[in-house]
């Protein structure tokens, strides 16, 4: 590939890439044609884009920019993933289909967070964090907590006040027992 050409496939690489601060790098080699196209229609629907680059061009690309972290020590072709709902969705599904058996030679190599690099096993143990709606989720349980806590706080005692009214009510209707 000549000078000229290989400027014009970094530039690409490097438009396709602007803005992107977070990704995981895997590798596709050795994955059949219908599984790519399968791999990538299972991707697009989560809104996960999967780019194809060589190393050495990605390196280029991305010097300078928060993803350059992520070829740092990267061997041969990969595959860059970004995307998704937040990173922890993005790495969850990443390696949902590391482990998984239809996408045998597809395995995250790494990746790059917030400018530091990624090595596999960071990778999976990122899997393991709670992605964006489950921190809401508990967020929302802390802050509806203290709230839950004082209502019920506050109807108990009205509560049993009310059972004994009702008992005391019912005492009064129900005719004398000999």
């Amino acid at each position: 590939m000549s000078k000229y050409v290989k400027n014009l496939v970094v530039q690409d690489i490097s438009r396709r890439l602007a803005g992107i601060q977070d990704a995981v790098l895997v590798n596709v080699v050795g994955m059949t044609a219908n599984q790519t196209v399968v791999l990538r229609r299972q991707l697009r629907d989560k809104n996960i884009n999967l780019l194809v680059v060589k190393n050495g061009l990605a390196k280029r690309a991305t010097e300078g920019t928060p993803l350059g972290a992520a070829f740092d020590g990267a061997e041969g072709s990969l595959a860059i993933v970004w995307g998704a709902e937040d990173f922890v969705s993005l790495v969850k599904e990443v390696t949902k289909l590391d482990k998984g058996t239809e996408f045998a030679k597809f395995q995250a190599r790494g990746g790059v967070l917030d400018g530091e690099h990624l090595t596999p096993e960071k990778v999976k143990e990122i899997s393991k964090w709670p992605n964006r709606q489950q921190q809401l989720g508990i967020l929302l349980g802390q802050i509806l907590a203290p709230g839950a806590k004082l209502l019920s706080q506050i109807g108990a005692p009205g509560g049993a006040l009310a059972s004994q009214i009702k008992k005391k009510s019912e005492e009064e209707g129900a005719p004398p027992q000999a």
